[in-house]
């Protein structure tokens, strides 16, 4: 038998993804290829807290069961609810981003989940993007991971339009349909420079994102 906490777990997170795509109407675009069935990391845009939550929600359950998210424990430990949310009903690896603080090595952490059979939800970005630019250029956090784990496959995954859902310092969303565009895998070369690494990570991530009246071609 479960906890209460593990009770209370389960309805959690199937009522969040019937809330999700309740507001968002979110669909998934997979790539040619198809949907990724294996053990991967997937690495977002990220404009919102709830950019995960999507990601989760668009997977089918029987791959959702075995992706957590990659998140800061200093956000999803902040409060009861928070630490809930996060810890018990996402399961998410939670990385002390104050380097001080840490008493494990994020990649480690990372790492270890992989090995445990999980796949993850990076974003490799670091922190929220606020800016007017569409990507902000990444942390060296996933150069790292895959060189430690080369045959890990990495999705390039594009969530569009969920920071207008939830504006920073909203708390009432606002219904707007979202999508999440998954892209073909990728893998760190034998000799591949973490500059060079990144740039191709970040084109990856880009080149999903949907074009707009007035973007230049």
């Amino acid at each position: 038998m479960g906890t209460p906490i593990e009770w209370l777990a389960k309805p959690a997170s199937v009522a969040i993804v019937l809330f999700a795509r309740a507001i968002t109407a979110v669909r998934a675009i997979w790539p040619e290829s198809g949907m990724q069935t294996g053990r991967c990391i997937y690495f977002a845009n990220h404009s919102s807290h709830g950019d995960f939550i999507l990601i989760w929600t668009v997977l089918p359950p029987r791959l959702r069961r075995r992706v957590r998210p990659v998140a800061g424990a200093d956000y999803w430990l902040k409060s009861p609810l928070n630490s809930f949310i996060g810890r018990d009903v996402f399961n998410a690896v939670l990385i002390e981003r104050d380097r001080e603080a840490r008493k494990q090595d994020p990649v480690t952490q990372m790492t270890q989940a992989l090995d445990a059979g999980s796949s993850l939800i990076l974003f490799p970005e670091g922190t929220r993007n606020l800016t007017e630019q569409p990507l902000q250029p990444f942390k060296s956090g996933l150069f790292h991971l895959a060189q430690a784990r080369p045959d890990i496959d990495l999705v390039p995954v594009w969530i569009d339009n969920l920071n207008r859902v939830m504006p920073k310092g909203e708390f009432v969303p606002i219904p707007l349909i979202c999508t999440v565009s998954f892209g073909e895998a990728l893998h760190i070369g034998d000799t591949e420079e973490k500059a060079e690494f990144l740039a191709r990570a970040e084109a990856a991530l880009l080149a999903l994102a949907p074009k707009r009246a007035g973007d230049r071609t």
